[in-house]
């Protein structure tokens, strides 16, 4: 091991042993309860949620996927901040919602939410384990990617492997203690550092290679203008249709997925959220940064072969290890909060819903399985380390529809919640020709068809059969039987 290699090595095993210590204590003199460890007794403020959420949206793609794609495309990967920063305007009206709709009802998942709206504990089971179909590529994308940066910022000193492995030890041991209050306080850390990095890097890397930033736009519209327009420098799957039917898709979906709703639940009230919302899109801008270095890199490393590594080539090869390291424990936490925050969601999911016996007889889902759920957030997390292990391919393939499937439950968590004559039959027949769409437009090759996102035209498909079937005839529905939607659904509290 070289001498810089020990340097980067020495701080990153010090700041995960500080990240497994602040984890840990964050849950400690919290009462043991299911609401606690899933959704942190709903008592975490504006602060803890903005960094929560944006933990989740700042992931190791922003170190690794933005600057590849930047380096790749071009201008396509700013769909990343269009549809992060669109889905928030969404947010500001529909977090707040589904806050008060589940305080009042005491539910801590999106399965919650569809069992008690429909009263089918069937519909819940079906939500829960679409939910963890879809979920668990990213705990092995992001033990992945935490192995790429590893070994980027080790300088090839730290195996991939042991850096998965890695990850797993220090997102369960925290995960399994504190739940998502480990993932919050653990959010305070990552946060830090990830903006003192980039800001630094927005600085250093155009001055270092170049003479200032407007040197380097420059030369991109010189030399390389396929990149600033569509569909950019990867033919022509990547067009303007794709982009904004993209976004439209992206932001309805990111407002009901299973960690964003966590984050919402984790608020101590609709306030926290809508704060939340205005304030979050000005973090979204510091993904531009990551782009802007890969767009660097195709002059500075431009026969790069992994263009994941555009920003950490540029890293390693201009900065001292000290500097390197911080820079990648900073990637490392990008990669380590969201897979916790994925564990914990998926772990309530079948702690709850599936193994615990859902809303049945008017219990409270804060009533127990947290043993239930910290067990299954083991094993899920196990499985996702040995797919980064043995077949670090196979399973990471699906992560190519993970969206898109998780988009179709947009109807039984939301549409549902707007609209009284939405029925449990409607919604189930939808959401079967939701993901049939999806799955058969990927193994035909076809997505986007004529240049559109399929998940957005699977979600057309999935909400047209669910209004018609509802509109068919009556059904059982809980908010149809029991309570106006309005009503339910009333901001404030």
């Amino acid at each position: 091991m070289t001498g810089r290699a020990v340097v980067a090595v020495s701080l990153f095993a010090v700041a995960m042993l500080a990240t497994v210590v602040v984890g840990v204590l964050s849950g400690r003199g919290r009462e043991r309860s299911m609401a606690e460890w899933s959704v942190s007794g709903r008592g975490l403020g504006t602060l803890f949620v903005l960094l929560l959420m944006a933990g989740e949206t700042y992931t190791s793609f922003s170190f690794l996927g933005a600057a590849g794609w930047s380096y790749r495309y071009g201008i396509p990967i700013f769909y990343l901040i269009a549809y992060l920063s669109t889905g928030l305007v969404v947010a500001y009206f529909v977090a707040p919602l589904i806050w008060t709709y589940c305080a009042r009802h005491k539910l801590l998942s999106i399965a919650d939410i569809a069992e008690h709206r429909f009263g089918s504990r069937r519909l819940g089971v079906a939500v829960a384990v679409i939910c963890t179909i879809f979920l668990v590529p990213y705990v092995q994308l992001q033990i992945q990617g935490m192995g790429v940066v590893v070994h980027a910022m080790s300088y090839g000193a730290v195996d991939l492997k042991v850096a998965a492995v890695v990850s797993f030890v220090v997102a369960e041991t925290f995960v399994l203690a504190s739940g998502l209050r480990g993932s919050a306080w653990v959010s305070v850390l990552k946060d830090g550092l990830a903006v003192l990095s980039v800001l630094f890097l927005a600085i250093y890397v155009p001055w270092h290679y170049f003479d200032g930033p407007g040197e380097l736009l420059d030369r991109l519209v010189a030399e390389k203008p396929e990149w600033l327009t569509f569909p950019g420098a990867g033919g022509g799957t990547f067009g303007a249709a794709w982009f904004v039917s993209t976004i439209v898709l992206n932001a309805a979906t990111i407002c009901i997925f299973p960690t964003t709703v966590a984050g919402y639940l984790s608020a101590a009230n609709p306030t926290a959220l809508r704060r939340n919302s205005m304030l979050l899109p000005w973090y979204q801008l510091l993904l531009v940064i990551p782009i802007f270095i890969g767009a660097a890199a195709l002059f500075v490393v431009p026969k790069l072969a992994n263009p994941d590594l555009a920003l950490f080539d540029l890293v390693t090869d201009s900065l001292p290890p000290a500097v390197v390291a911080v820079i990648g424990i900073a990637g490392a936490l990008s990669a380590i909060v969201p897979m916790s925050v994925f564990l914990v969601s998926i772990g309530t999911l079948w702690g709850r819903t599936i193994l615990g016996g859902g809303l049945q007889g008017g219990r409270s889902p804060a009533d127990g399985g947290r043993g239930r759920s910290q067990l299954v957030c083991f094993i899920v997390g196990a499985i996702a380390l040995a797919g980064a292990l043995i077949y670090p391919k196979a399973l990471v393939n699906l992560s190519v529809v993970s969206y898109e499937g998780v988009a179709q439950l947009v109807p039984a968590v939301l549409l549902g919640l707007y609209w009284r004559r939405l029925s449990t039959r409607g919604v189930t027949a939808g959401l079967i020709v939701g993901t049939a769409v999806v799955l058969l437009l990927h193994a035909l090759g076809r997505d986007p068809l004529f240049g559109i996102n399929g998940g957005l035209i699977a979600l057309l498909a999935n909400i047209t059969v669910a209004v018609l079937i509802s509109l068919s005839g009556p059904d059982k529905s809980v908010i149809g039987k029991h309570e106006r939607p309005a009503k339910a659904l009333q901001l404030g509290s």
